[in-house]
């Protein structure tokens, strides 16, 4: 058994606030530590209590039963125990885990974070029954200062430059693409076809047959210079050709890449130029002005300035919030649980396939770097999982909760953020209380994280030379 099963020995109870042990004492408990915040809590039932047990869950079935000939509640217990042997077996086991589990909690006085692994052995009645409950705690830490921590922030005005350079970037967007003559330059847009074999004379077509693209175009287009394209570094090799120009254009694949078969390799691509087209950018005139719902350069200006003046202030509040958890996170040292470590390092790889996966990736993509993956994750993981102990730290000091308008903003930004709607959302989590622990957690964290940016002392960068 896992921590998923954790709820089910609690039953309706919080695993850090058992009841009292209303039963007779327990025989034996006993506590091993394993790591600091891993241990093995070994908790022994003398036969008296697993038969009360088991007796209490007798007498429970026997008045829901309904058997034909007696009074509900009225059946003799062997009769009950025939009958409904499987349910009275598999209920007896879970109350005496669930005892086992409260009492050895009380008992121990474990600050239990996960539940790891459930050892039940044989659980009879009439004999006593020793139950191992391997599990991660809390690690122990006092909570640093977190008031005042001194963040850093940057001007919110934009600069004139900055306003010029995104009126440029609309501009490009609008743009229209002429045919030319000339030799290709930088930022031109190229037609093109290509071969490829590798440098000892391999088609790429036969390495990478699922794979076509890679070995051989008839046409397609290429920008001069521009961000990586299909191939890597082949936009590189197209400046000063003209249509009509053939070359044999050498390129490397990085060690990184994403198909297996052609990382670290050298190619050669044998390629041609059908046609050169050059970026004409959009005019700056009244119907460009219209498109943008303004009347003026100096109103497109005034509303670019607006949008980015928003644009930075939510830039710094994000990194206000890195800045307190990287502070934070260096003021305490502490070794994070392997449970939430794991937890946290699947989370992010579930999020980063998915988030890929949604641009086109495909799964053989991630197959091929796995280790790399799995390794940048798990380093990322333990880093938020210690922010996460210390903001919870927080929070339970400061009372920070979760009400409905928390919920409806946290669902509403998680519809935007994976493309389904509200609705969905919602049911979906209405079927996973996992799911909702998960949610209210989140937003707890991301609570704590506001209040101490509010708490936080603001300096302020010098404002960059345009």
């Amino acid at each position: 058994m896992t921590g998923q099963n954790a709820d089910r020995y609690g039953g309706k109870f919080s695993l850090r606030n058992p009841p009292g042990n209303q039963g007779k004492p327990l025989v034996n408990i006993e506590l091993k530590d394993i790591s600091d915040t891993r241990k093995s809590l070994v908790v022994t039932l003398d036969k008296g209590e697993v038969d009360t047990e088991y007796q209490s869950v007798i007498k429970e079935i026997a008045g829901a039963a309904r058997i034909p000939g007696f009074r509900p509640g009225k059946a003799p217990a062997n009769i009950i125990e025939r009958r409904y042997a499987k349910e009275i077996r598999e209920e007896f086991k879970n109350k005496v885990v669930g005892r086992a589990y409260r009492d050895g909690l009380e008992k121990s006085k474990l600050d239990v974070l996960t539940v790891v692994e459930v050892q039940d052995g044989a659980i009879e009645p009439a004999l006593s029954a020793a139950i191992t409950f391997t599990v991660d705690v809390n690690p122990a830490f006092e909570l640093p200062d977190y008031t005042g921590i001194v963040t850093e922030v940057a001007p919110t005005e934009p600069a004139d430059a900055e306003v010029d350079a995104f009126i440029e970037g609309m501009r490009t967007e609008r743009a229209e693409f002429k045919t030319v003559e000339r030799a290709a330059q930088k930022g031109d847009y190229v037609k093109l076809s290509y071969e490829g074999r590798t440098t000892d004379d391999q088609p790429i077509a036969e390495i990478v047959a699922d794979r076509p693209v890679y070995g051989k175009a008839p046409q397609t287009w290429e920008e001069v210079e521009g961000t990586e394209g299909l191939i890597p570094g082949l936009s590189k090799e197209l400046a000063g050709m003209k249509a009509g120009d053939k070359k044999d254009a050498r390129v490397a694949f990085p060690p990184s890449f994403n198909i297996t078969l052609l990382a670290g390799r050298e190619a050669i691509y044998a390629v041609e130029v059908l046609e050169v087209r050059e970026r004409v950018l959009a005019e700056l005139n009244e119907e460009f002005l219209k498109a943008h719902q303004v009347e003026t350069v100096d109103q497109l200006k005034e509303e670019i300035r607006k949008n980015l003046t928003s644009r930075k202030v939510m830039e710094n509040r994000a990194a206000q919030r890195r800045q307190v958890g990287d502070i934070l996170s260096g003021k305490v040292n502490f070794n994070v649980p392997d449970s939430l470590v794991e937890s946290e390092t699947q989370s992010l790889l579930r999020q980063f396939i998915a988030d890929n996966m949604r641009r086109g990736a495909k799964q053989e993509d991630f197959e091929s770097h796995k280790n790399e993956l799995f390794e940048g994750a798990r380093k990322t993981a333990v880093a938020r999982a210690k922010l996460q102990l210390i903001l919870a730290r927080i929070a339970a000091k400061e009372k920070i909760g979760v009400n409905d308008s928390d919920v409806d903003r946290f669902i509403r930004t998680e519809a935007y953020r994976s493309g389904q709607k509200p609705d969905k959302i919602a049911k979906d989590l209405g079927k996973d209380r996992n799911a909702v622990r998960s949610m209210q957690q989140a937003i707890v964290l991301d609570k704590t994280l506001d209040f101490l940016v509010a708490k936080a002392t603001v300096t302020h960068t010098k404002a960059a030379k345009a």
